[in-house]
């Protein structure tokens, strides 16, 4: 197999999801911005391109307002901000939607596009799903990304099932699902990553039932 030519994805590692209305709840947030800036120091090491993406609503908005201090990434990845390879403004869930992602990345000859931030729910599904017609393939870093606790009229779901479930989810079709350390000693040896498929997760799915 030939070697990916990656770029790590960092997604709106913003205050919002710290000190905001969005506090991340598992894997523990303080856990995973220290693996969102592990994979950024590993790649920047590599020479792999990093894109640093913040979500950006208008100023009266209740989250992610434009110039707040919850839209502000968070100080880990802010210092990164000058050295990253470049940098995007979303208003939607898909890094993909309204932004020039796509044609930076093929200019790049990139291949292969690797998901950390939040939230696993929200940006990091929605962005492993845009990818799939565009003919990307996805790593996603489980430790390195993040999910709330939801609840709403058709019901509720701790943060960590959330979590867990999508990272199932992802793997078993939209992206290569791993930790930050496995994921940096692939990088270091020019290794792709495996994913599976729908329907081996399916046979195995119906063997642990």
């Amino acid at each position: 197999m030939t070697a990916p030519r990656r770029a790590l994805i960092v997604i709106d590692a913003q205050q919002e999801y710290f000190d905001g209305l969005l506090p991340i709840q598992y894997p523990a947030r303080n856990e995973s911005i220290a693996r969102v800036q592990a994979a950024v120091t590993a790649a920047q090491q590599a020479g792999t391109p990093v894109v640093l993406v913040q979500h950006e609503l208008p100023a009266e908005a209740p989250v992610f307002a434009a110039g707040s201090a919850q839209w502000q990434n968070h100080p880990g990845v802010a210092a990164h901000e000058n050295a990253v390879a470049k940098r995007i403004n979303k208003q939607f869930s898909s890094v993909f939607a309204d932004t020039d992602l796509e044609a930076w990345l093929r200019e790049q000859g990139i291949d292969t596009i690797t998901l950390t931030g939040y939230m696993t729910n929200n940006c990091v599904i929605a962005s492993a799903a845009a990818a799939e017609p565009l003919g990307f393939a996805v790593e996603v870093l489980s430790d390195a990304t993040g999910a709330i606790d939801l609840a709403n009229a058709a019901g509720t779901a701790p943060a960590r099932q959330v979590h867990e479930t999508l990272m199932a989810l992802l793997h078993s079709n939209w992206a290569a699902v791993t930790d930050t350390g496995t994921w940096t000693t692939a990088l270091s040896a020019g290794a792709p990553l495996t994913k599976s498929d729908l329907v081996t997760s399916a046979a195995q799915g119906r063997r642990v039932r």
